[in-house]
């Protein structure tokens, strides 16, 4: 980035004063010309005309040489300027995603995965110092991304993400376990897992509380996120003979205790979100609880241009200085 400004400007002032010295030098200098008429000196006169009608050139020089002095003490630069950024407090997240069926009721839109896919997606590019991994879960869980500060992969990963490819079910404690086995190296300062469901615990092998337990030892804390209307919601019920799901109106049922508890042991906090608003704005309140910080550092590159300016005006003045002791010199 560069900048161009003047490191000592209230010397710009000065350049006020510049055309009223100018009109006093016209004003004096026609006042002091001593005029010869000779009435039989035609030759002489047509000869010397140019040299009388030029002169005030050399008050030009002067005006012009003063103008670029000034200018240089004001000391014109380009200032470049490189910045920095370094991390004092680095923070590892990983978002544990519940893809069960029901994560394609129609009570978010266009549905629940497809809302949380693009509040997500903002959410990781608001973190760029931070590493974030990714784990999937529904029957069973896995980890979709390992973490990484490479926000390209993580957003490709997280649209990635589909209904079909787990056993069905709700494995909170097998996706929380997973999230946090991500986690058990990290050397961040701060590590944090953001934990959605949108049921209730019926499948998996790692009971939730324990996975808390393991959580909070390794000194992890856990966002955790019920995602769904309170009541009953457009929700797949059965696989219809063509393949397809069979949307009905169903019982939204989330743990909103085990998910309390999980947050409060760990040092994290609980959210619902009912509609898209609320997911947005529930991830940017995390967003500002988890705050990364960054110390900036600016590198500055100073090129002096005033030196070009005062040669300039002594050329100038050298010139002025030559012109007024040959060609003009009768006239002064």
């Amino acid at each position: 980035m560069f900048n161009f400004e003047f490191a000592s400007p209230f010397w710009l002032w000065i350049l006020l004063v510049v055309p009223l010295l100018g009109l006093w030098y016209f004003y004096t200098d026609r006042r002091q010309v001593a005029q010869l008429n000779i009435p039989t000196a035609t030759f002489f006169k047509a000869k010397t005309s140019w040299v009388v009608r030029t002169r005030p050139l050399l008050i030009l020089l002067r005006l012009i040489a003063l103008t670029l002095i000034i200018l240089a003490l004001a000391r014109p630069q380009i200032v470049e300027i490189s910045t920095k950024t370094k991390s004092n407090k680095g923070i590892d997240i990983v978002m544990a995603v519940d893809v069960s069926a029901s994560m394609l009721a129609r009570d978010l839109q266009p549905n629940r995965l497809e809302a949380l896919k693009k509040v997500a997606t903002n959410f990781i590019n608001d973190r760029p110092s931070d590493r974030i991994g990714l784990v999937v879960y529904a029957g069973e869980s896995f980890t979709k991304t390992p973490i990484t500060s490479d926000k390209r992969i993580i957003n490709r990963s997280l649209q990635e993400i589909k209904w079909g490819d787990l056993e069905g079910g709700t494995a909170i404690g097998m996706g929380l376990g997973s999230s946090v086995n991500r986690l058990i190296d990290s050397k961040a300062i701060s590590k944090v897992i953001i934990l959605l469901t949108d049921g209730e615990n019926n499948a998996g092998n790692i009971d939730p509380k324990m996975a808390t337990e393991l959580a909070k030892g390794f000194g992890i804390k856990v966002y955790t996120i019920g995602l769904g209307t309170k009541g009953t919601a457009l929700s797949p019920s059965k696989i219809g003979i063509d393949g397809k799901l069979i949307f009905s109106e169903q019982k939204v049922n989330i743990d909103e205790e085990l998910l309390n508890y999980i947050a409060e042991q760990t040092g994290g906090r609980y959210f619902r979100a009912t509609d898209n608003l609320q997911l947005r704005e529930i991830y940017k309140e995390i967003n500002k609880l988890e705050k990364t910080e960054i110390e900036e550092f600016k590198y500055y590159n100073f090129q002096e241009l005033y030196r070009p300016l005062i040669l300039w005006a002594l050329g100038l003045l050298v010139l002025d200085f030559i012109l007024r002791n040959t060609i003009y010199r009768s006239f002064i």
